[in-house]
């Protein structure tokens, strides 16, 4: 999600943003794209700020010497303590990028689009002692197409928060607020996604690691695999027409690419394949999958 639009939209609303905390610009490509400064707007109109990259004492003390109504937090990676969380007369309001109560933690539209769900969302719930466990007050869905990426659903998503935001504020303001407690029954949790995470799995279904590859797109860690001992980075792919056995990881020239023979199941000789049709090498420069699987081969997660 994208903190500097829930500011410049509380900026918008007439809302007066008594301070701004944020962490310091981060060196992970993605989170500096889906990331405008936020300290370059506050100081534009006139609103402290304060870097930091946990919750201590010295921040605290800011926020309650700024005596909010209400704390709005987006894209805050640390923990709160609940003497800043539940200062506030309105509490925290938290903008998580899931359909809580499924997909708690980190990635989750990444994670969403992996498994196969037909809908991810946003949800603004009230933030409690729990990561994203809070009382949900607002909750709109988008569908997922079988042709999204990852990139694409996060700044959809990111489109829904002006709306989202103006309703949890304007219940807040009314005192119609109504709060559904999450069913923790249908809870599901994501860890942080490392470097290890984007290894294909040759093991998967082809249509999972379709999704995988579609999940995975800039500015996101691509997905890699090894061939020959070079790494490389899957692109784009598709799901083949003919069906596939054999070992899974093994490389067949068809289809104009290089159909990767997918599943645990492989030796049934039933599935369909991985049609690989676009890579980037170890160097930097992108190929053909025809092109460049000429010989066929193996892949591999690892050298």
């Amino acid at each position: 999600m994208n903190s500097h639009v829930s500011m410049a939209f509380l900026i918008d609303l007439g809302h007066e943003v008594v301070l701004a905390v944020t962490h310091p610009s981060s060196e992970e490509a993605y989170k500096a794209i889906w990331s405008a400064p936020v300290d370059e707007l506050a100081r534009e109109h006139g609103i402290p700020v304060h870097f930091t990259t946990r919750v201590d004492a010295e921040t605290i003390n800011l926020v309650k010497g700024a005596e909010p109504d209400v704390i709005v937090v987006n894209s805050w990676y640390n923990r709160m303590p609940v003497e800043l969380y539940d200062f506030p007369p309105h509490g925290t309001l938290n903008f998580h990028d899931s359909l809580l109560p499924k997909f708690t933690g980190f990635s989750p539209v990444l994670w969403s689009l992996i498994s196969g769900e037909s809908e991810f969302g946003l949800t603004v719930h009230r933030m409690d002692s729990g990561l994203d466990t809070g009382d949900i007050l607002v909750q709109h869905s988008l569908p997922i197409g079988p042709a999204d990426t990852g990139t694409e659903l996060v700044l959809r998503g990111m489109d829904l928060i002006p709306g989202v935001l103006a309703e949890a504020l304007g219940a807040l303001e009314s005192g119609n607020a109504l709060w559904r407690p999450q069913n923790k029954a249908e809870r599901t949790y994501c860890h942080k996604r490392s470097e290890r995470d984007s290894a294909l799995d040759w093991t998967w279904p082809a249509e999972d690691l379709e999704r995988f590859v579609r999940a995975l797109s800039d500015p996101y860690p691509r997905p890699f695999t090894f061939y020959d001992g070079e790494r490389i980075e899957v692109l784009e792919s598709r799901i083949s027409e003919a069906r596939y056995g054999g070992t899974p990881g093994r490389v067949i020239v068809q289809e104009e690419g290089g159909v990767v023979v997918c599943g645990s199941d492989a030796y049934r000789v039933g599935n369909r394949g991985l049609v690989i049709t676009r890579i980037r090498c170890a160097d930097g420069t992108e190929r053909s999958g025809e092109e460049y699987f000429r010989r066929g081969g193996y892949l591999n997660s690892n050298t």
